[in-house]
């Protein structure tokens, strides 16, 4: 019998000479806790060669790659301070009331200890760094061949990453949001605002507040959410409860109001194998406990909600001082999860 291919010896010698070889090098000039993850990249990177990778596909890998590295460590000293990602059109002028509407909404959020985030270009990007001001600032931007230029407000500033790709620059906007904050905007607005409500939808992301806000006495939102209703609701491409994850103003207050109450007592969340944990500032009394059981039994796949007040083991030790609510999640109803934590936060 000959052996095949994938489980010959001298396969096996060479895969193990390559993991003794990845382990060397490491070992010598990268140790540390993320090790085998490293390694597993490594490994990846032979796998391109042994593919006979295209040369344009792997300078795709490494550019991507080399963002989101340099993204990672310009975001990490901040990582304890929330952030806002503000998204609109580039072309909005300074006079108009939408740019002074998300100007006042980044002054305003600032004001509470937040940061803000947006695509370091004109208009309502340039707008939440105005309101922000430089220091809670930070700018992802895109390199294209017209329209979009890096702000004078932003400019040549520590906190500033410049992007070759789309996908990589919205995964950082994504990735190190607390609150999504969208202005009207043309077809990059709306992609980036369908991507949030996608990812959080879907649970590809943790909940976070989504907050659709005009210009006052503005229609740009209302006419989006009657197509949305018409064309998606009433098709049933979306379900009801989709549409809480979403909130629509023209009050730059209202705006920071829904942002901020998002986290009163809500903190964070993450799973631990089929279980949802969401952390909170405080515990819930057993009465609270048990009308969440009641009111929302049907967001459980199996079991019921539990109440720990320490963290999981396979959160390592991460927020000790948080309360956890435990519960096995149906993930189709993120709408649902998203009024469960409006309850939380509601309750005494």
């Amino acid at each position: 019998m000959v052996d095949s291919p994938q489980t010959s010896p001298s396969r096996e010698a060479f895969r193990r000479g390559r993991a003794e070889a990845i382990k060397h090098l490491l070992d010598g000039y990268a140790p540390g806790a993320n090790a085998d993850l490293l390694a597993q990249m490594m490994v990846t990177i032979c796998r391109l060669a042994e593919d006979g990778a295209d040369r344009g596909d792997v300078k795709m890998l490494n550019t991507a790659l080399g963002e989101l590295r340099y993204s990672l460590k310009v975001f990490a000293p901040y990582a304890a301070v929330r952030k806002a990602s503000i998204f609109g059109s580039a072309r909005t002028p300074e006079d108009h009331p939408q740019y002074l509407q998300a100007k006042m909404f980044a002054e305003l959020i600032a004001r509470q200890g937040w940061m803000v985030i947006t695509g370091a270009g004109d208009g309502i990007m340039r707008a939440g760094h105005h309101g922000a001001k430089r220091e809670a600032s930070f700018g992802v931007a895109i390199r294209l061949p017209f329209e979009q230029g890096t702000n004078t407000i932003i400019a040549r500033d520590e906190k500033l990453v410049n992007f070759k790709y789309f996908f990589t620059r919205k995964l950082v906007f994504m990735k190190e949001a607390h609150a999504i904050i969208l202005f009207p905007g043309g077809f990059g607005t709306q992609d980036e605002g369908f991507e949030a409500l996608t990812l959080v939808q879907t649970g590809k992301t943790s909940p976070v507040p989504i907050v659709l806000c005009d210009e006052p006495g503005g229609t740009y939102w209302k006419r989006w959410r009657t197509y949305v209703e018409a064309e998606l609701l009433d098709n049933k491409m979306i379900d009801p409860e989709d549409l809480d994850l979403f909130l629509i103003t023209d009050d730059a207050r209202k705006a920071v109001d829904e942002v901020v109450g998002f986290y009163r007592r809500y903190h964070s969340s993450r799973y631990v194998g089929d279980n949802l944990v969401l952390r909170m500032t405080s515990p819930l009394s057993p009465s609270q406990l048990e009308s969440i059981n009641d009111t929302f039994g049907n967001l459980l796949s199996a079991g019921r909600y539990e109440q720990q007040e320490h963290p999981l083991e396979e959160e390592h030790g991460a927020w000790p001082e948080m309360a956890r609510l435990v519960f096995t999640f149906n993930r189709r109803l993120s709408g649902r999860l998203r009024k469960l934590i409006n309850t939380i936060n509601d309750m005494e």
